[in-house]
C-alpha cells in the first residue's frame, strides 16, 4: 500500500465519521435513544482513530537518527495498535455498559423517526467510506479473500479502516433495528438490546485488530511469496550456489530488512566475492522492491555432519 493510497482511505473515513458523529449526537439529544448514543461514541472513536492513523504516518516519515538507525516506520504499527485499544475501551465497553443499563432501566424514545432518518443517512456516508477503502485495497488484495488480506497485509491502515467501516455499517444496521423494533412494539428494551449488540460487535473487531497489530509491532517477516522471490534472487548458480540461512523483518510497512548467509564458490578472490554480493543485492531489490536494507554474509557451505 502506498502512503498516498492509505491516506486517501483514512481521510475519507475521517470526514465521513466526523459528520456522522455530529448527526448522531443531535439524534440522541432529540430522541434519547441509547443506540444513537452508542453509535455517537462509536463515531467519535472512529474519527479519533483516523486522526491517530494520520499522525502515525507523519511520525513514520521522520529521517533515521543515531538512536533509531532504521528509521521510524514502525510508528504506523504503534498508532494502529493504539487505535485498536481506543476502539475497545471507548467504543465497545461504553456501548456494552449503556446497553445493559437501558435493558435494566428502559426509557421511551422521543421522536424516533429522527433517529431513523439520521441512521439511514449515516449508512450512506459509511458506505462511501467503506467503498473508498475497498477501492484502495483492491490492487493489494489480488486473488486472495478479504480475510486473507487483513491477516497478511504488512500495511496497517487499510485493514484497520476496512474493519472499522465494516463494524460501523453493521453497527448502524443494529442501531436501526433496535430503534425500529422499539417503534413497532412500543417496547424501548429493544433499543438497549441493539446497543448491547453494537458493543459486542465492536469488542470482537477490536480484539482482531489488537492481535494483528501486536504481531506487526513485534516484527513480522516477509510473506511466503516474497520470501521465495528473495531466496531465488540470491542464488545465481555461478558465484552464489545456495542460501545457508536467511531472515527478514519489516522495519515499517514500506521497508524490509533482509539478512542472509550465502555460500560462495570455493577459491573466489575478494573482488569476485564483492561483485557477487553487489549483484545479489541488486537482484533482491529488483524482485522485492521493499527489501531496501540488505546485509549479506559470504561463507563456504559445509554439509552437516551425518
Amino acid at each position: 500500500m502506498s502512503a498516498h493510497g492509505g491516506k486517501k482511505a483514512i481521510v475519507a473515513a475521517l470526514l465521513a465519521n466526523a459528520g456522522i458523529a455530529v448527526a448522531k449526537f443531535v439524534g440522541f439529544l432529540i430522541t434519547g435513544s441509547s443506540s444513537m448514543l452508542a453509535e455517537s461514541v462509536h463515531s467519535v472513536a472512529d474519527t479519533s482513530n483516523q486522526g491517530l492513523l494520520l499522525f502515525g504516518q507523519a511520525r513514520a516519515n521522520r529521517a533515521a537518527t543515531r538512536l533509531h538507525p532504521f528509521g521510524y516506520g514502525r510508528n504506523r504499527y504503534f498508532y494502529s495498535f493504539v487505535v485498536a485499544l481506543v476502539l475497545f475501551t471507548l467504543g465497545s465497553m461504553f456501548a456494552i455498559y449503556e446497553g445493559v443499563h437501558k435493558i435494566q432501566h428502559p426509557e421511551d424514545l422521543t421522536s424516533p423517526m429522527v433517529a431513523v432518518v439520521i441512521l439511514v443517512i449515516a449508512i450512506g456516508l459509511e458506505t462511501f467510506s467503506f467503498l473508498t477503502a475497498v477501492k484502495e485495497s483492491r490492487p493489494l488484495k489480488g486473488q486472495a479473500g478479504w480475510w486473507h488480506f487483513i491477516r497478511t497485509s504488512r500495511s496497517p491502515e487499510l485493514p484497520v479502516v476496512l474493519l472499522e467501516d465494516t463494524g460501523a455499517l453493521v453497527g448502524l444496521v443494529l442501531a436501526l433495528g433496535g430503534v425500529g423494533l422499539s417503534m413497532l412494539t412500543g417496547n424501548p428494551v429493544f433499543d438497549g438490546i441493539g446497543t448491547l449488540c453494537i458493543g459486542v460487535l465492536l469488542g470482537i473487531i477490536a480484539v482482531i485488530l489488537i492481535i494483528e497489530m501486536k504481531s506487526l509491532l513485534i516484527g513480522e517477516g516477509a510473506t511466503e511469496d516474497d520470501e521465495e522471490r528473495i531466496l531465488a534472487a540470491l542464488v545465481d548458480g555461478k558465484q552464489i550456489d545456495r542460501v545457508i540461512h536467511c531472515k527478514t523483518q519489516y522495519l515499517g510497512p514500506e521497508e524490509m530488512l533482509v539478512a542472509a548467509k550465502v555460500a560462495i564458490a570455493p577459491g573466489s578472490d575478494i573482488e569476485t566475492v564483492a561483485a557477487a554480493i553487489d549483484e545479489a543485492e541488486a537482484r533482491v531489490r529488483a524482485a522485492v522492491p521493499l527489501a531496501r536494507v540488505i546485509y549479506l554474509e559470504p561463507d563456504l557451505y559445509r554439509a552437516p555432519a551425518q
